[in-house]
Formats: C-alpha cells, sequence, structure tokens
C-alpha cells in the first residue's frame, strides 16, 4: 500500500529571499528543487480538481472551494530538509511555522519518532448477562478472530500489516443496559486505515456476537488512535530565542510560564491547543487527509486522563536549554481517499518527499510544535497581535478596496501606523 512514486528529495529547505518572490516565481523556484513535474506545478498552482473528479468525490457538487496553499520553508527534521506544504487561510501561519524551524534549524532541528500504524475498532455488543464472561470468551478465541479479520485483506497482510491483537472492555452500566466492546487493532501500513478496520469490524461482528452471547450494534473505527502516536521534540539555546529587547534566557523562562497554565486551565489549553492545530491541519488538508480525524484525535488525546490539558510541554534543563516537546495521534495516510484523487494533494506529498505514513506524522507533529513555539514566544514577548495583524494587514488593505501593487503598499503603510483596519485603510488608498 505504499506508494511506489514517493520519491525522498535531497534539497534544502532554507530558501532565501522566498518572500519576496511573486507567486509564479516561487513555485517555479519550488518545481526546480523538488523536481516537480509540469503537471505537479499547474496542480499547486490552483484549479487542479476538475469539476468531474470533484462530482465523484461528495454528493451534490456545485463546484469547488480552493484555499491559499503555501511553503514552509526552513525545516529540519532528524537531520534532512523539508519543504512543508500548507493550506490554510489564516495569516501568520505559514510565516510562523516556518521562523520557528529558522531558529530550530540553528539548533539542529526537530527530532520526531512515531508508532507503528495502528488503527483501532471497536464492535459494540449489548444484551449479555455475564459481561466479565463474555469478556473471556471473547479473548479465549483472539487467534480465530484474527484469522477472520485477516482473511478480507491478504493485500495488505503481503506488506506487514493486518490484524495484530484484540482488546476487550466491559461496561457493567450504561443508558442501555450493560455491554462487552471488542477492540481490533490492525496495522494499516501506509493508509489512513478507516476502510480498511471498518470492513474487518463488520466481517467478524456475527462470529464476536455469537462468542459473547449477545448482539451487535455498532461496528466502526475509533478517531482516537492512541496506538499511532507521533512525537516531536526541538531543544533551543538561549541565545536563539534572544530578541533586540529581551535576553534568550528571559524569553524562555515566559515560554515555560506560558505553557504552564495551559498544563493546568482547560480554558487556556483549549486555545493553546488550537494554536497547535493551526500548523498541523494545514498540512493535514495540502496532502488530502482527513483534518476531521486529526482533530478529533487531538482533543480526546488532550483529554485521555479526565481533564483537558496541553498537548506539548516547554520546560528548562539543568544547562539553561529550552525544550520542548509534543506528542499526539496523527493517523494520516500516503495512499486511499484525497491523497489518490486531488492532484493537488499528490503534487504535495512529493514537494514533502516522504516514503511512509509514519514519516508523514512525523513532519506534520514537529510543525505543531512550531507553531506552538511561535504562539508562546511571542506571548512571552511582544504578544501575540503585534506580528499576527502585521501580516494580517494585507487582507485588510485588500477588503478595503486595493489592488495589484496598492495591497502591499497600504498593507506596510497600516503595519507602520499600528492600526490595522479597515477604515484606516480606506483612509490610505483615498490619498494615494
Amino acid at each position: 500500500m505504499s506508494d511506489p512514486t514517493s520519491q525522498r528529495h535531497n534539497y534544502t529547505s532554507r530558501l532565501e529571499g522566498l518572500r519576496a518572490l511573486e507567486p509564479a516565481d516561487r513555485l517555479a523556484k519550488l518545481a526546480d528543487i523538488a523536481g516537480l513535474s509540469a503537471e505537479d506545478s499547474a496542480a499547486l498552482a490552483g484549479n487542479a480538481l476538475p469539476l468531474t473528479t470533484a462530482n465523484g468525490m461528495i454528493e451534490n457538487v456545485i463546484g469547488t472551494f480552493e484555499l491559499p496553499l503555501g511553503i514552509a520553508s526552513n525545516f529540519t527534521v532528524n537531520g534532512r530538509d523539508y519543504l512543508v506544504p500548507m493550506a490554510v487561510e489564516e495569516p501568520s501561519v505559514v510565516a510562523a511555522a516556518s521562523y520557528m524551524a529558522r531558529i530550530a534549524r540553528g539548533c539542529g532541528g526537530f527530532v520526531t519518532s512515531s508508532d507503528a500504524p495502528i488503527m483501532r475498532a471497536q464492535i459494540q455488543v449489548l444484551g449479555i448477562g455475564d459481561v466479565h464472561g463474555a469478556r473471556q470468551r471473547l479473548l479465549g478465541a483472539e487467534a480465530e478472530l484474527i484469522e477472520m479479520a485477516n482473511a478480507r485483506d491478504t493485500v495488505l497482510i503481503g506488506l506487514g500489516g493486518g490484524c495484530k491483537a484484540i482488546e476487550v472492555q466491559t461496561f457493567e452500566t450504561s443508558p442501555v443496559g450493560a455491554m462487552v466492546v471488542l477492540h481490533l487493532l490492525v496495522d494499516v501500513r501506509d493508509a489512513m486505515g478507516a476502510n480498511t478496520v471498518n470492513t474487518m469490524a463488520e466481517t467478524i461482528a456475527p462470529r464476536v456476537a455469537e462468542i459473547a452471547g449477545g448482539n451487535v450494534r455498532l461496528r466502526i473505527l475509533s478517531n482516537l488512535a492512541d496506538r499511532r502516536l507521533a512525537r516531536a521534540r526541538v531543544e533551543l539555546t538561549p541565545e536563539a530565542l534572544t530578541t533586540k529587547t529581551l535576553d534568550g534566557a528571559e524569553v524562555a523562562r515566559g515560554m515555560v510560564e506560558a505553557c504552564a497554565l495551559a498544563l493546568i486551565d482547560p480554558y487556556r489549553a483549549a486555545t493553546h491547543n488550537k494554536g497547535i492545530m493551526n500548523g498541523i491541519d494545514p498540512v493535514v488538508v495540502a496532502t488530502g487527509n482527513d483534518w476531521r480525524a486529526i482533530e478529533a484525535g487531538a482533543h480526546a488525546f488532550a483529554a485521555r486522563n479526565g481533564r483537558y490539558t496541553s498537548l506539548t510541554h516547554w520546560e528548562l534543563t539543568p544547562a539553561g536549554m529550552l525544550t520542548g516537546t509534543i506528542e499526539l495521534p496523527l493517523a494520516l495516510g500516503l495512499v486511499g481517499g484525497a491523497t489518490k484523487t486531488h492532484p493537488a494533494a499528490q503534487a504535495a506529498l512529493k514537494v514533502l518527499g516522504v516514503t511512509s505514513a509514519q514519516e508523514l506524522a512525523e513532519i506534520t507533529a514537529a510543525v505543531g510544535l512550531a507553531q506552538n513555539m511561535a504562539a508562546l514566544r511571542a506571548l512571552a514577548t511582544e504578544g501575540i497581535q503585534k506580528g499576527h495583524m502585521a501580516l494580517h494587514a494585507r487582507n485588510i488593505a485588500i477588503v478595503a478596496g486595493a489592488k495589484g501593487a496598492d495591497v502591499d503598499v497600504i498593507a506596510k503603510a497600516l503595519a507602520a501606523s499600528g492600526d490595522v483596519s479597515v477604515g484606516k485603510a480606506k483612509d490610505l488608498l483615498a490619498a494615494r
């Protein structure tokens, strides 16, 4: 199930002057260093999804909807450089990720790891009097149930995947009475895996009901992919964090203190984690993966211990280094779904040059950590709004009626004035 067209690139992610180029020139530069074909370049430029293809992807199609597609530069992950496609409408996201990756790059970049791509399917059994006895009977039939599940996907088995184990949970009380829930743990290789695990669950459900002595209801995957975690870590020197007005050690301490509130307070954690997903979701969307599944899994994982908390930790080592870590479920795929039907998603994966779903998950985790680093650094220094509003100024200029070269002129004037508002932009346009 791996993609035979995937190829690992050997480029540098440090692209000087990328921001100063026009979009067409940026794309040409990207195509040159990533070895993209003319078709790939055209797909990334926009209007990549034919209406006939879109009509086969969802129901009642009337057209397509585009988001800006940018490239986050400067990423070094496990000693290798990556250019990261990000589809997002919010200003400052791509710039923040790229800037933090540049800082991290000078300190060795990001280090990542991940679990095997294990997905979980649930089979709910109701109408059981002896839930603990049913659990024992199901566990005793594990080999039989695994063999039945794996008979449905010989291709996956041939690639080293397939159902590897079962788990059985008991619930003695619920609004509908006692129940047993059997979990299939399936290695889905380079797929996201929803269709695979759902098919396996439906295949063995009648036998599960027979063994348990009850009636099966739900047979479906869980998006809490807690056996499919991705992790990223970065270690920064105080010098790397020094600004024109603040010592790096002070910035590092401020970032640790800002993270501390997210660790203990769900109100702050919600915004803190939203900022992390600002980095993760655009990569998921750009590569044709299911960002809703990723969001659900991330937030459920953040609340797994009964209280919603931060997905990241920021700490100071005894030597004064700032260490940031992230761990979360990332059920991403290289095959199946929109990753195979959407031309822009295929081209985005070629830009990344990843060769496995695990590698894609690790890069995505690193981007999430970089985005969190950017937010905490801003909160520990000049505040979140200054940089964000400066980048938002282009949107405001467009809303006010600026066109062409006037967009940048008005945006720069807005940022310099400190009044990034539509009214101010209109005044500046009227004065030209």
